[in-house]
């Protein structure tokens, strides 16, 4: 299996596995229970430049020159101007103010959302390539990582946990109680 940084050629694949994570977070950014608008959106933003979920933050998976699982994570001081973008695309899909709480701060590389190919999940693709990030920026760069996770998703905390990721606090996120983590190597 090789990690790489993604590229635009990826996005359809990235789009896909992140809306397999996030699908009723993005049901509530769009106002809608629609997955073909759902996809739409997932779409537009992968594709697109300077948005927090565009390919330019994503990491990809591959086995057998297939894209198998996608990650994506970015500075989160940017937050707020790589949400500027996805902000625009929402107002003209929805009449819905879009103000989804700051899920991330200046301080740390927040990995904001990964998934894997249904048919590739239970191999350790999601573990290899959260282990991969933590080398690449924790281990390598010195950064601190975080993430979120559902209070209600105890095995992926596990995970988290497995991986050296500690609890830090607690965010809501589109109405939801979420844990804070992180991992530093510093």
């Amino acid at each position: 299996m090789i990690i790489r940084k993604a590229e635009l050629k990826d996005a359809p694949k990235v789009a896909g596995y992140l809306l397999l994570a996030m699908e009723e977070i993005v049901y509530e950014f769009i106002n809608e229970r629609s997955q073909d608008k759902a996809a739409a959106f997932m779409n537009w933003c992968v594709e697109n430049e300077n948005t927090q979920y565009s390919y330019q933050n994503a990491w990809v998976a591959e086995e057998e020159n297939e894209v198998v699982g996608a990650v994506v994570l970015y500075d989160g001081a940017s937050l707020h101007l790589l949400r500027k973008n996805v902000e625009n695309y929402v107002k003209t899909v929805t009449i819905k103010p879009f103000q989804p709480e700051d899920e991330t701060q200046p301080g740390e590389f927040y990995i904001d959302s990964f998934g894997v190919s249904s048919k590739h999940q239970g191999k350790g693709i999601g573990s290899k390539m959260l282990s991969h990030l933590i080398k690449e920026y924790a281990e390598k760069q010195g950064f601190t990582l975080g993430l979120l996770v559902e209070k209600e998703n105890p095995a992926a905390k596990r995970l988290y946990e497995r991986l050296g990721f500690k609890k830090v606090g607690e965010k809501m996120l589109v109405g939801k109680e979420m844990e804070h983590m992180q991992i530093s190597t510093s």
